[in-house]
């Protein structure tokens, strides 16, 4: 098989998978795509330097991490701080609102604290490979995600998880 068969038979046998990976990294069904079509394209111009197939998908969302880096680092500060809260708290929702309710909530999340879930949640990957990945200590992926959480927590409506005492 020529290795451009295999390059295509590999985005239709993976691409949805990606496609997945890459709208919980950024939270936008466009960007995801736009993600998705860097993240191949490098991968495209390596193929012929990867050797262990097996490490395709792993090769594929790393690509997409780093891009997505890179893109925070060129994003001038589009949100700005306001003195004014809202008005009233959120309210609790129902188990069949939740799914839909956690990724808005993970849409709402800053780049990074949304990148540090996803790795660590949805890609399973540990704190030191988070670390790594993201160019940051594994204190900072800690904390990251440690208000993530709470942030994710509030968003829907669940209490504050205490430390044990």
């Amino acid at each position: 098989m020529h290795w451009e068969d295999e390059f295509h038979d590999y985005v239709r046998a993976r691409g949805p998978s990606l496609l997945r990976a890459a709208h919980q990294l950024t939270g936008h069904p466009l960007d995801a795509e736009d993600l998705l079509q860097n993240a191949l394209t490098k991968t495209y111009l390596a193929w012929d330097r990867i050797e262990d197939r097996g490490a395709l998908d792993g090769y594929v969302r790393r690509a997409m991490v780093n891009i997505n880096i890179s893109q925070w680092r060129r994003r001038k500060l589009e949100e700005y701080p306001s003195d004014e809260l809202p008005e009233t708290p959120p309210e609790p929702v129902s188990v069949g609102d939740v799914h839909e309710l956690l990724e808005q909530a993970l849409n709402e999340l800053p780049e990074r604290m949304r990148a540090a879930i996803v790795l660590r949640y949805y890609e399973d990957m540990t704190e030191p490979e988070i670390a790594r990945t993201l160019g940051i200590s594994v204190g900072t992926v800690k904390s990251t995600v440690s208000r993530a959480m709470a942030k994710l927590r509030s968003a829907l409506g669940l209490p504050s998880r205490q430390p044990p005492p």
